[in-house]
């Protein structure tokens, strides 16, 4: 059995990013881009690669993705972020799964993630997959600020092949996404009732530090290992600390 598939990519000011990421899903039978109103060229960029834009405030990456999938045409939907590209090898393997009748709603998909320019193995990210191709009526993701989920109604399978992500465009749009996402991760827990205490600003920070770098490996990714590892140790401090403000103002930032 053949199926049709919709291919969605959620956008904001991404025209470095979305030429490339449109042409890799240019073999879809539909391609969505969800546009959170960008201020630069990647609607008229999408237009002109002939994707269909449909646009929405921007709330949360799970919000956002939640309204976009019932939008698509096909029953079973590829979704990727815009610095994400399905290779050709991938590609393939995504097509001549669609051809049989598998009893899967949904695959999980590895990622081969560079950083600072470097093709990154080890550092805590060489377990890193994501769940992109679903059917649409089946899977949802779970309601959460950061890091969220896809919940699925039957059998989840897994590929073979990799997704490439480019998580690093410059230090300053790291940095930028790096506060954003501590920030969501603060309010996620605040509203859970999280508190923190001496052990979340010291120990835990060094504890992540020393887990990425030494037992996950990441010394064998070089200096840039290094750095990846310093940020995430330094990212646990600073939604502590963010989470520690939200208490003490009892508000949402």
């Amino acid at each position: 059995m053949n199926y049709k598939i919709s291919a969605l990519i959620p956008t904001f000011n991404e025209e470095h990013n979305i030429a490339d990421a449109i042409d890799s899903v240019s073999w879809a039978d539909e391609i969505l881009v969800v546009d959170s109103f960008s201020k630069d060229s990647t609607v008229k960029i999408a237009k002109n690669k002939g994707a269909k834009v449909i646009q929405r405030t921007y709330e949360y990456s799970a919000s956002q993705k939640n309204w976009a999938i019932p939008q698509a045409s096909h029953d079973w939907v590829i979704l990727i972020d815009a610095d994400e590209r399905i290779t050709s090898k991938l590609k393939t393997e995504i097509i001549n799964v669609l051809k049989k009748d598998l009893p899967y709603c949904a695959f999980w998909i590895k990622r081969q993630n560079h950083f600072m320019g470097k093709k990154i193995r080890f550092s805590g990210w060489q377990g890193d997959k994501v769940i992109r191709l679903f059917r649409k009526d089946r899977c949802v993701y779970e309601d959460k600020n950061v890091h969220a989920e896809m919940i699925c109604d039957g059998k989840v399978g897994i590929l073979k092949e990799k997704l490439i992500h480019y998580t690093f465009k410059d230090i300053h749009h790291y940095l930028e996404k790096w506060d954003r996402y501590s920030t969501w991760g603060a309010n996620d827990r605040f509203s859970k009732g999280k508190s923190v205490n001496f052990y979340h600003f010291t120990f835990k920070p060094i504890f992540r530090f020393i887990r990425d770098y030494f037992f996950k490996l990441g010394f064998l990714d070089g200096l840039t290992g290094l750095i990846i590892c310093v940020l995430s140790g330094m990212s646990v401090f600073i939604r502590s600390l963010k989470i520690k403000d939200l208490r003490e103002s009892d508000s949402f930032i």
